[in-house]
């Protein structure tokens, strides 16, 4: 007696923008599944079920999609930025959203790893983190510029700004890979340490 055949991807009819966000959140289910390593044709078509062409029609190429990727989780990291525009506390709001417990965890670890590792290698990820950062930077030195015009300060904003980014980035890092060394009680109050001494009492 044959065996049935293996059912292939099962192919819908849907719009170019929705088979894109498909991708893109097979892709990212992947990187937070097994890191780069998971990153394959293969397996994001297999957790897309699509055929392998889609990638190559929607994202010219595997580091088309994985730019695609870095965009989206860059916009979410923007959009809470950007989203504390009509805060009275912008800072603060910048650190507890950074500091959530929702981020701390292995899958949103594995998929930055991921993103980070492979911007030295992969032209349209660093010209992608290139535009975004600047605007990730600039979101921040207008929360900084807003505290130190409330307070009649001169600051260094673009230096400070840079100084708070790095710090963030360490302190979410170290806060995923092992909470235990790392709260994020003593992230949030690592990052008002650093600016405290600039613009006084932050919280």
């Amino acid at each position: 007696m044959t065996k049935p055949a293996k059912p292939g991807p099962r192919f819908r009819r849907i719009p170019p923008e929705e088979r894109q966000a498909l991708l893109i959140e097979a892709g990212l289910a992947c990187l937070a599944r097994g890191g780069i390593l998971a990153f394959t044709i293969d397996n994001i078509c297999a957790e897309a079920e699509v055929s392998r062409g889609l990638i190559t029609h929607h994202f010219k190429s595997k580091d088309g999609l994985l730019a695609a990727i870095y965009d989206t989780m860059i916009e979410r990291l923007l959009a809470v930025v950007e989203g504390t525009a009509s805060t009275g506390d912008r800072i603060g709001a910048i650190i507890e959203a950074v500091f959530a417990e929702e981020n701390a965890n292995r899958e949103t670890l594995r998929i930055w790893l991921a993103l980070w590792g492979e911007i030295a290698n992969n032209a349209a990820l660093l010209k992608s983190h290139r535009r975004h950062y600047a605007r990730y930077r600039a979101g921040v030195e207008q929360a900084l510029q807003a505290v130190a015009e409330d307070r009649n300060l001169t600051v260094d904003i673009s230096f400070t700004a840079r100084m708070f980014i790095s710090l963030i980035d360490g302190l979410w890092l170290e806060w995923c890979i092992d909470p235990r060394q790392m709260s994020a009680a003593d992230a949030k109050a690592a990052c008002y340490r650093l600016l405290e001494p600039v613009f006084g009492k932050l919280t």
